[in-house]
């Protein structure tokens, strides 16, 4: 929410000096008072306060060794606020620089939240958990997060309209991050019709260099995305870039980053905690760890929802195709090469090989999600199927005998 204008008396007095000028600073109309008191007033983080006090508790669930389907619940919601309120912080640094700097520094910082729980499953070698997970992140940004904001924005407006170049633009850089994770499956599959002893660990090592190569090639692919987004053709994301003329920063930059400080590292903790107790949610109630891992943990990471439903409720539909599909290209392009790469610094083997059956699940939901964007309108109908899509997708991982 944009702070109080200042009185006409108050700018006539201080005519002399800039205060509209984005800078990495402290804007002069913003003071700790007013920072605490934005922070506060949030509403929508104001509603999550509630949760954050499952943030002890999950800690001390996870010291005194309770169960391990509390242990996973409390951090889970303990998750929640954490994701909300890093993410608020982050678009408020990101207001402090220009269209391309913010825009760098959100696809920099946007999933924050996927990147440490990923690397603290990654580090504890649940490459599964990871993968789940990485899988999750994305199939929910496309089904989940966009089906809820086409209903929400179709229950207020009977069509809206948004910038088909762009948007087509980021589910193509989807679905080349699907041929990366298409690739490596059918690499398997022609490799296991010919695997013989003597040969099975020579295919595991191909696999791991095809994964590596591969991720390369996808991480050079992003950054000539951000090339392209923030330098070269900017005009197609006028309406989507992080500023809008009437948003100012709210916090001070150092409260800005002391909280994102503390957010961090309490959600470093919290995920931790989770993951480890992933194991003992399967064995106490019966839930697979895929399940757990694509299905309910991006639920609890992602802070886009909110974000979505808003912007489409307001009829901002370019803004709300950007979070829904460019986070999910974010993660396929930049948060799945670079966990690849950081297992392979880590000595952990870290693939871009998805059983057939995710890959499958991957490829309908970019399919479905290519087809719905491609006439640049939207409407409930459409929100409809991508929800139906996203349960469909949840059923068979539930149901699934191969997921224990």
């Amino acid at each position: 929410m944009p702070l109080e204008s200042l009185s006409q008396s108050s700018i006539s007095s201080t005519s002399s000096i800039r205060t509209d000028t984005p800078i990495l600073g402290v804007p002069l109309q913003s003071t700790t008072n007013k920072t605490l008191k934005t922070v506060l007033s949030d509403s929508w983080i104001n509603l999550l306060y509630l949760l954050f006090v499952f943030i002890p508790l999950g800690y001390l669930a996870h010291g005194l060794k309770w169960n391990g389907t509390w242990i996973f619940i409390l951090n889970f919601l303990a998750i929640i606020p954490s994701t909300r309120l890093i993410v608020f912080v982050i678009k408020d640094i990101c207001l402090r620089a220009d269209q391309s700097v913010g825009g760098l520094l959100n696809a920099t910082f946007g999933n924050a939240v996927e990147i440490i729980v990923s690397i603290i499953a990654l580090k504890e070698g649940q490459i599964t958990v990871v993968q789940a997970f990485i899988l999750g992140s994305i199939i929910s940004n496309l089904l989940l997060v966009l089906g809820l904001s086409f209903v929400a924005g179709g229950i207020l407006h009977k069509k809206q309209e948004f910038n088909k170049t762009a948007a087509q633009t980021s589910s193509s850089l989807m679905t080349l991050a699907c041929i990366g994770l298409i690739i490596p499956a059918a690499f398997i599959s022609f490799a296991d019709k010919i695997k013989t002893s003597s040969n099975d660990k020579l295919h595991e090592e191909e696999l791991i260099n095809l994964s590596r190569g591969a991720a390369i090639v996808l991480l050079i692919i992003y950054i000539l995305y951000l090339l392209f987004q923030s330098k070269t053709h900017t005009h197609l994301y006028q309406d989507e870039g992080v500023i809008e003329d009437d948003e100012q920063p709210q916090l001070t930059l150092i409260v800005s980053l002391l909280l994102l400080v503390v957010v961090t590292v309490a959600i470093i903790f919290s995920a931790e905690y989770l993951v480890d107790s992933i194991e003992g949610i399967g064995k106490n109630s019966g839930l697979n760890k895929i399940f757990v891992s694509l299905i309910l943990l991006p639920i609890a990471t992602n802070a886009t929802v909110h974000t979505v439903t808003a912007t489409t409720l307001k009829n901002e539909m370019n803004l709300a195709i950007n979070y829904a599909v460019g986070n999910s290209m974010q993660i396929a392009l930049f948060v799945s090469p670079l966990l690849v790469i950081l297992g392979w610094i880590i000595g952990q083997q870290m693939t871009l090989f998805f059983q057939t059956f995710e890959t499958i699940a991957l490829f309908i939901s970019v399919l479905i999600t290519n087809y719905l964007i491609q006439d640049g309108e939207s409407n409930w109908l459409e929100g409809t199927m991508l929800l139906a899509t996203y349960i469909i997708v949840g059923l068979a991982f539930f149901y699934n005998p191969n997921n224990s």
